[in-house]
């Protein structure tokens, strides 16, 4: 219930003004998209605060974004996921195909979100219940270093007369079975309790010892080496001592293709018959510091229940899963062309659309209902357009969005204002060579004028063009950074020009290069 409530508390911040400012933080322009998915998001928190009956009636406003490739579609669709902690898959809509072509199961895109939402769920699960892991973690590996320490002495059995029943008489068979009278009494004869032979080894292996109190004080002996080597552990001391351990094997059946939309399935039958089966148990030498890694995550496991972990995964996925199905142009039908691949096309919306509508998908995990899964469809569309999908499609994706083509201006942000800007990545890429590299502002700005340049004349990609630009800009740097460290070097604009100036004139090498 608490985690409940945090949770909640953690959507109420999200409100739509926030929303765009974390997306700010990350992706440059693009304010409508932006605006677009804030509300959605902020849409669905609150249909979860309504009445369970008004609740069912409202249905996720899906979107579908148009614009060129490299502005920003499926890294806005991500980070939204991210921000909200919903369970997210991308999938590409062109490689699904229906039934009776060569291809993937559109139901199939649900079973990978559903994986995705078991694995999230399982990893706050654990991450709730690491300090007790750590500490199963820590006495397994004791008693793996010094075994036996762990186990306090067993008490003595205790020897002499014992009853053994022997049978019954009755007093008064006639009132035997009447209600408070006594109709039958057990007896016995007394017999000397005679201890087993592992109970004799034991009290031999006692009686070496001088005094009456030898098993506390060898146990007290053992627990204190016991707690010198606990605080040896606990200081890295033993990381590098190789203990055996035990570990649970999978058995694993070999990959193979297989045509039509049936492969789901029979790999879902396949894991529950590797589950049956079991995998059975395999020792292994390892060091200390392998054994608590595998350790932690065997206890983390035992520890969690995973049919709660399905349930709460099941929940999220039908209530905050995110889809973004990528490419969803490539599958539009022209209205001037008939015939050839474009009949499969249409098949993949006739299939998409169920799924997008409302349906329940079989996971191995359970049934997974889609009515209240948010949809993000994005293309190009700069060969078809969007009215090329089918009508009923079309109905499904109510909110549209245009992105806008990035100039210079905006590679010029994205080249140093996001958190993960691309500069600082390269700097702190090369940093880790000991090569200080410093961007002037002039080499800056040089770099966006010339991918906006080489965006113009050749195919238009977007932002990845910088990331081509930046690539062979600090390629020889990259290739000697290790024979030149320590340096610093400054990249100024006579650098940019020396690097890219030729290669961007010769639209040729460039068509190839960039």
């Amino acid at each position: 219930m608490a985690e409940k409530k945090a949770a909640d508390k953690n959507l109420d911040r999200l409100t739509p003004r926030e929303i765009v400012v974390e997306l700010d933080k990350y992706i440059v322009g693009q304010k409508k998209a932006k605006r677009a998915v804030a509300v959605a998001l902020r849409n669905r928190i609150r249909r979860l605060k309504l009445d369970p009956e008004m609740r069912e009636d409202i249905a996720p406003k899906n979107i579908l974004m148009i614009g060129p490739t490299g502005v920003g579609k499926t890294e806005i669709a991500r980070r939204l996921a991210r921000l909200a902690g919903s369970p997210f898959i991308k999938v590409e809509a062109t490689k699904y195909t229906e039934v009776g072509y060569v291809g993937r199961d559109v139901e199939s895109m649900i079973r990978d979100l559903m994986a995705a939402g078991f694995q999230m769920v399982k990893q706050e699960m654990q991450e709730s219940v690491t300090a007790e892991a750590e500490r199963r973690t820590e006495e397994a590996l004791l008693d793996l270093l010094l075994p036996g320490t762990g186990k306090k002495p067993k008490e003595p059995p205790q020897s002499g007369a014992v009853m053994r029943p022997v049978g019954t008489f009755a007093l008064n068979p006639d009132a035997a079975n009447v209600t408070g009278i006594l109709g039958t009494v057990q007896v016995g004869i007394p017999t000397m309790r005679s201890h087993t032979e592992e109970e004799e080894r034991e009290e031999e292996t006692v009686s070496e010892e001088p005094s009456g109190g030898a098993e506390d004080a060898g146990y007290g002996r053992a627990s204190h080496t016991r707690e010198k080597f606990r605080a040896m552990l606990r200081e890295g001391k033993l990381e590098d001592r190789t203990v055996e351990i035990t570990v649970n094997q999978n058995p694993q059946f070999p990959n193979f293709e297989m045509m039509g939309g049936g492969m789901e399935e029979l790999e879902t039958s396949l894991s529950g018959i590797a589950g049956f089966f079991g995998g059975g148990k395999k020792k292994k030498l390892v060091t200390v510091n392998r054994a608590r890694e595998l350790l932690i995550a065997e206890e983390s496991e035992k520890l969690i229940d995973r049919d709660r972990v399905s349930d709460e995964a099941r929940q999220r996925v039908e209530e905050t899963g995110i889809v973004f199905i990528d490419e969803i142009d490539k599958i539009a039908v022209k209205g001037d062309r008939g015939g050839g691949p474009d009949v499969s096309r249409e098949g993949v919306q006739r299939d998409i659309l169920p799924i997008v509508e409302g349906a329940t998908v079989n996971t191995k995990w359970g049934p997974v209902n889609t009515d209240h899964i948010l949809f993000v469809a994005a293309g190009a569309f700069n060969v078809s357009k969007p009215s090329d999908l089918i009508p009923e499609l079309q109905g499904r994706f109510p909110l549209r969005v245009e992105l806008e083509s990035l100039g210079k201006e905006e590679f010029l942000r994205i080249l140093t204002e996001p958190k993960n800007a691309l500069i600082k990545q390269y700097t702190e890429l090369l940093a880790t060579e000991n090569i200080e590299i410093d961007f002037t502002p002039e080499a800056v700005e040089k770099l966006a004028a010339l991918a906006a340049d080489v965006n113009s004349r050749l195919e238009n990609i977007g932002a990845r063009r910088l990331h081509t630009i930046m690539e062979t800009l600090l390629e020889e740097l990259s290739f000697e950074a290790p024979d030149r460290a320590p340096a610093k070097v400054s990249i100024t604009e006579e650098y940019v020009g020396e690097k890219l100036s030729g290669i961007a004139a010769d639209q040729d090498l460039g068509r190839y290069i960039l």
